[in-house]
Order: structure tokens, then C-alpha cells, then sequence
């Protein structure tokens, strides 16, 4: 059984996304503010979890920075605003998806299954490239291990959501040829969810802070303006 933790400062919300949830075959698990969701998040994580972002004690964008230290579990987060700039602000601090409140449960609930379907094919604890596989791909100081969802740069393993692995796949299997918008949200989402360029950008900006992270020189991600992103392998 798939657990899910809950954390919102709604009662109303908890409870009927959770008996909807629990209707779907999922065990919840809830939690009131971000403060007293963290260690349980790190010491028992759950399959996926879904972040209020506006909670009192620790908001769910602060919630998810420190949760992303150490861990890539899935986040969906929800939002009370239409401004599109804290959505892009969820997406940058590494939510792998968001849905805008009012929303209906019944699409909550799908965006969850296609979350879980991409993670699904990945593993949570981001061991190092095996390179003795065929399946790893290898781009210059670049390697990506699908089977393991690990991902490497220049030895040193780097840490990617499931959506940030997807997009960087997509773009390392073929160096040089861009690909569009269009092109990195059908690597990177299911069918049924609807994302916009802004989300796509805002998976870029993040892979490029985490690489530069471990190499300041990093620019294996090229723009193109007007056409989409490319990877350039040196």
C-alpha cells in the first residue's frame, strides 16, 4: 500500500483529501504544519508527499528546502494563489509538481498517480552510476543511470528530483540537437497533467544551480531563445 503524507494547516482540507485518498487505496498520514512533518518526513518517508504552501511554523517552501538536503521523495504542492512567480518558486526549490487551490480531488488524485508513476521508475536513495551497465549514459564529464536514477558529474554524484532527471535525460540523449518546451514536458510529465514553458524554465535554472554547484564552470545546458534547450557535451 502506497503511503502519502499530508501537510496543511486546513483541517477541512486534511480530512477530505484523506478520506479520499484512503477511498483510493492509499495510506495518510497527516500533518498541521511543516515543523512536525520534517523528521518524519526524513526518518520514515512516505511514497509521496503533498505540501501546503502557506502554513504556520515552517511554510511548505521552506518545508521542502530542508527535506531536499537529504532527499528526493516526490512533492506535490498546493497552492492558494493563481501568481504563477510562487509556482515557478515551488518548482525551483525542487517540487516535482503543484495544483492550484480550489481544486477538484479527482484531479488531485491523477496528478498523484502520474508522480508516482515516474518515480516509480527510479530509486529514492540516488546511489552512484553503475558504469559497467549499458544502460548508463555517458556525456563527457556527464554519466545518467536510469535504471538507478543516479546522475554524476565528473565522479561526484549530483542529487535530481524525478521531473529534473527526465528533462536532463532527455536532453543528454541526443547533444547538440535542441529540444523544445513541448518536447521536455512530454519527457518529463504525464499526458494528463498540463504544465506551461514557465515550469520547464524553472527545472532548467535548478539543474544548472545544482551542477554549478559541484563545478562553477558548468554549461552543458544551452538556450536557445525562442526555441527551446539544448546539451552541449564538451
Amino acid at each position: 500500500m502506497r503511503k502519502i503524507y499530508l501537510v496543511d494547516d486546513d483541517e477541512n482540507i486534511l480530512t477530505s483529501v484523506s478520506m479520499f485518498l484512503e477511498s483510493e487505496g492509499y495510506l495518510v498520514e497527516c500533518f498541521h504544519d511543516g515543523v512536525s512533518a520534517l523528521d518524519v518526513l526524513r526518518t520514515d518517508p512516505p511514497d509521496l508527499a503533498v505540501f501546503d504552501i502557506k502554513m504556520p511554523r515552517m511554510d511548505g517552501l521552506e518545508l521542502l528546502r530542508r527535506l531536499r538536503q537529504t532527499s528526493n521523495l516526490p512533492v506535490i504542492f498546493l497552492t492558494s494563489k493563481d501568481d504563477e512567480f510562487d509556482e515557478a518558486i515551488g518548482l525551483s526549490v525542487g517540487a516535482d509538481d503543484y495544483i492550484t487551490k480550489p481544486f477538484s480531488q479527482r484531479l488531485l488524485g491523477e496528478r498523484i498517480k502520474a508522480v508516482l508513476r515516474r518515480a516509480s521508475l527510479t530509486n529514492i536513495e540516488m546511489p552512484e552510476p553503475d558504469e559497467t551497465d549499458q544502460k548508463v549514459l555517458k556525456r563527457g564529464k556527464l554519466t545518467l543511470d536510469p535504471n538507478r536514477h543516479a546522475c554524476s558529474w565528473d565522479g561526484t554524484p549530483v542529487r535530481l528530483t524525478v521531473t529534473e532527471f527526465l528533462i536532463l535525460e532527455s536532453l543528454a540523449r541526443r547533444p547538440g540537437f535542441v529540444k523544445s518546451r513541448d518536447q521536455l514536458m512530454d519527457a518529463a510529465y504525464d499526458d494528463q497533467i498540463y504544465v506551461d514553458d514557465r515550469t520547464i524554465d524553472s527545472h532548467i535554472k535548478r539543474l544548472r544551480k545544482k551542477f554549478r554547484k559541484t563545478d562553477k564552470e558548468f554549461d552543458g545546458i544551452e538556450t536557445l531563445y525562442g526555441v527551446g534547450y539544448k546539451y552541449r557535451e564538451a
